[in-house]
């Protein structure tokens, strides 16, 4: 990948890949989940937790690396699938397909795929009844052989006592020297067990090993992601301006407008408008919310029914109650807003002294003047108006106005004379 970064610690949609396929495993309910690393890798066991992790410390094959889990899983009985942390789009429901055929009685399963260009993948080779015999790799295969147009994905299920039986009599005398998972097909078809395969879509097990395949991975997740939401029930005006976190979860009759980004952690209810050019991460969003346009919302936002965030309004860690209605240029951050509440353009909550955050409390139906700087820790009461352009530093009473002024003088005349002195100087100057 070309970066100080893990291969499989670089996102897709916001989650790493190894948090994808993970998180796909834990979607089938596994009984154990053990994570296959190389040595000295801290970040990736980290990002791996709470799944055990099993450290592969030569790197000699897919085979080899399998083989690293042994021990984690010595007693284990059931189906072993094993899966591939540069491979983010996977989905259960083909995994359980996979595992499906194994409960039909073949020992081992392999997922294939049919690529536009086969030419690098191993080759499944079936027999006349279908039944899957062994894999050859692209290196290793025949005229006749990498004619076959099935190829492995890596991606397989086994049981579990026979897989960890079989392993340790695969060898590395192939092109690579390395030892290949795929191996334990013809080791398992020659004690006359079952083997076959499973065909998948080639998307789905798209690899990563540059930043050009990540951007293209991050692409397909997104067409998806589009797709799954509009299925749903969202409308996207322009479905190809919207990029979707993996975790984004959007209720039936939302509207979503172009240019729209979210980041990890937003859930939004039915019948929420979110107008274009906004960014959202970390937030929730109730019904009947409007939000933007150009609006930014950040980690801890929670925006209540029907409430109005708008354009150039940036919210962080603010909880703003139903009805309650900032439309312009206004920060709101460790704040608690009121149902009903207005909250003035140009509106900023000074929450931050450089050392410490503190909070601002708006009561219900309260009216904030535009231009006013409220400066944390303070409360708004209900009701209460604050004048526009003061700077709020004491609490203000439920149904009271506050006003924080410096007093306007007026001098009579005195643009007039100003203008004529300066006429006269440039007049002077040229």
């Amino acid at each position: 990948m070309k970066s100080p970064l893990p291969k499989v610690l670089h996102p897709v949609a916001g989650r790493t890949m190894l948090g994808h396929v993970l998180a796909t495993a834990r979607a089938l309910g596994p009984a154990r989940l053990v994570v296959v690393t190389r040595p000295d890798a801290d970040e990736i066991a980290a990002a791996a937790a709470p799944a055990e992790t099993a450290v592969q410390h030569e790197q000699r094959g897919t085979g080899h690396a399998v083989l690293a889990a042994a021990g984690a899983l010595q007693g284990f009985t059931g189906d072993a699938l094993i899966l591939y942390a540069d491979t983010p789009l996977i989905t259960a429901a083909t995994l359980r397909r996979v595992l499906d055929a194994r409960a039909e009685g073949a020992s081992v399963v392999v997922l294939g795929f049919t690529p536009d260009d086969p030419g690098p993948y191993g080759r499944l080779v079936l027999d006349d009844d279908g039944a899957l015999v062994r894999n050859v790799e692209a290196k290793d295969a025949t005229p006749e052989e990498a004619a076959i147009r099935l190829c492995n994905s890596g991606v397989m299920a086994a049981d579990a006592q026979t897989l960890f039986r079989l392993l340790p009599q695969v060898g590395s005398n192939n092109a690579k020297n390395e030892i290949y998972l795929t191996d334990v097909i013809a080791l398992a078809v020659g004690e006359g067990l079952k083997a076959a395969a499973v065909a998948g879509d080639a998307a789905e097990v798209l690899g990563v090993n540059s930043q050009a395949e990540l951007a293209e991975a991050e692409a397909a997740f997104q067409t998806r992601a589009r797709r799954t939401h509009m299925d749903a029930g969202v409308t996207l005006s322009d479905p190809s301006t919207v990029y979707f976190a993996a975790d984004t979860q959007i209720g039936p009759g939302t509207t979503i407008g172009q240019n729209v980004v979210f980041g990890p952690g937003v859930r939004i209810a039915a019948g929420v408008t979110v107008k274009p050019f906004c960014h959202l991460e970390g937030v929730t969003i109730e019904t009947g919310a409007i939000i933007g346009p150009f609006a930014r919302l950040r980690p801890g936002s929670e925006i209540g029914p029907n409430a109005h965030i708008g354009n150039f309004v940036e919210t962080k860690a603010a909880k703003i109650g139903p009805g309650a209605k900032a439309n312009h240029l206004t920060y709101l951050g460790d704040a608690t807003v009121g149902a009903g509440a207005n909250i003035g353009a140009g509106t900023i909550t000074c929450n931050y002294d450089g050392f410490f955050k503190y909070q601002t409390v708006i009561g219900e139906g309260a009216f904030i003047g535009s231009n006013a700087s409220l400066v944390a820790p303070v409360t708004i009461g209900a009701n209460a108006n604050t004048a526009a352009g003061s700077v709020i530093t004491r609490d203000v009473p439920a149904d009271a106005l506050a006003i924080e002024r410096s007093p306007q003088a007026e001098k009579p005349g005195w643009a007039a004379r100003f203008r004529a002195m300066m006429k006269a100087r440039k007049e002077k100057k040229d």
